[in-house]
């Protein structure tokens, strides 16, 4: 229990914990990182570390007991995406009229706010913000020390970006807003101004592959590899991820390489484009495939740059060099605008197994 639970980013950590310790502690705050990195784990963490009741230490700085009632009710929270659906079942439950005024917001502590995307455009909207600066200037903290205001996107509409400025600008006492974002350059720059940036970089593979073999020993060592490797650095990824749901999107994107470089024959290829067809699973299934494309069209640039050692699919490592002969920059540069495309038509709601087909027919001969 406490932050040494969380790992990496151990310096950025104590620096937050170092405010927490001072009293000083960021009005205006941006965690910085790529998806998976810990960005939303830390932030409640930090929340319950200010807000314990039993004020918690370890190495001489600010921890959390996780025990405590301000504790426990700050991580009721942790599981975001089922907050969220909690919250979006609720609203669709209400009448048409209560359903457009009303703005999905997640709180389980009275004076600990969190603000996801609002559905379905999934972007951080007016009303969110109109009910985080009325709950900052009018609503003191009454069971924590100071309250957080936690947003877990950086999506956000105009009006709401620019009415967040208002409380950025002359922020209440006892008060912390988090902003979290996978790029700080999404974010208004006068937004960027008023706040303080703190980044969570990524993991080593071998750390990752460590952890992974403490808390996912089901997976073999080969396993571990792999998916240290796909989670790029970000330890909530590689926690989390469904590996032999990647290797099953995997293996159509290698008969999509393997059609276009090797076998002039298309019937193999269409046959199996042909289970992309139906509803929100088969669009989840075209995204995943397109994903695990996206990730061997960067391995094969990697074996063309001459560092296949950095590669992610490292099973496949012999065979993405033997496709990778003769292949050119222009070539992937192609293919990568081929996925682009087929992306874009998802929106407009194409075909998926005729968009698939069209792009594999469409990719140039080496």
């Amino acid at each position: 229990m406490g932050f040494e639970s969380f790992h990496g980013n151990s310096a950025t950590v104590r620096r937050l914990r170092e405010c927490a310790r001072t009293g000083h502690f960021p009005q205006g705050l941006i965690l910085s990182g790529p998806k998976g990195s810990g960005k939303y784990a830390l932030a409640l963490m930090l929340a319950q570390a200010v807000n314990c009741l039993e004020n918690a230490e370890s190495e001489g700085l600010p921890d959390f007991c996780g025990r405590c009632a301000n504790c426990t009710r700050i991580a009721e929270a942790k599981n975001l995406e089922e907050r969220v659906a909690e919250a979006v079942s609720a609203r669709e439950d209400m009448r048409d009229a209560d359903k457009r005024e009303t703005r999905i917001l997640i709180q389980t502590h009275p004076d600990i706010l969190i603000i996801p995307p609002d559905p379905p455009q999934l972007m951080i909207k007016l009303g969110q913000v109109r009910e985080v600066i009325h709950a900052a200037f009018y609503r003191p903290p009454v069971e924590a020390r100071r309250a957080f205001y936690i947003f877990t996107c950086s999506a956000f509409m105009k009006e709401a970006a620019n009415s967040l400025l208002k409380v950025l600008e002359e922020p209440p006492p006892k008060t912390s807003i988090v902003l979290l974002t996978e790029n700080p350059h999404e974010l208004l720059p006068t937004i960027r101004s008023r706040t303080m940036l703190y980044r969570l970089g990524a993991l080593p593979a071998a750390e990752i592959e460590a952890l992974l073999a403490e808390r996912r020993p089901e997976l073999k060592p080969q396993q571990r590899a792999l998916s240290a490797r796909l989670a790029e650095g970000a330890v909530g990824r590689a926690l989390t991820l469904d590996l032999e749901a990647y290797l099953a999107s995997r293996k159509d994107a290698l008969l999509v390489l393997r059609t276009t470089l090797q076998q002039p024959d298309y019937s193999e290829l269409f046959r199996a484009t042909e289970t992309y067809r139906g509803g929100a699973d088969g669009q989840e299934k075209t995204i995943n495939l397109l994903r695990a494309l996206g990730s061997m069209l960067e391995d094969l640039l990697l074996v063309i740059a001459g560092t296949p050692d950095l590669i992610r699919n490292l099973d496949l490592k012999a065979e993405l060099e033997r496709m990778a002969q003769g292949l050119t920059v222009d070539w992937i540069e192609a293919a990568s605008r081929a996925v682009v495309q087929v992306e874009s038509g998802m929106r407009r709601n194409l075909l998926r197994s005729l968009s698939l087909d069209a792009m594999a027919v469409a990719l140039p001969e080496r």
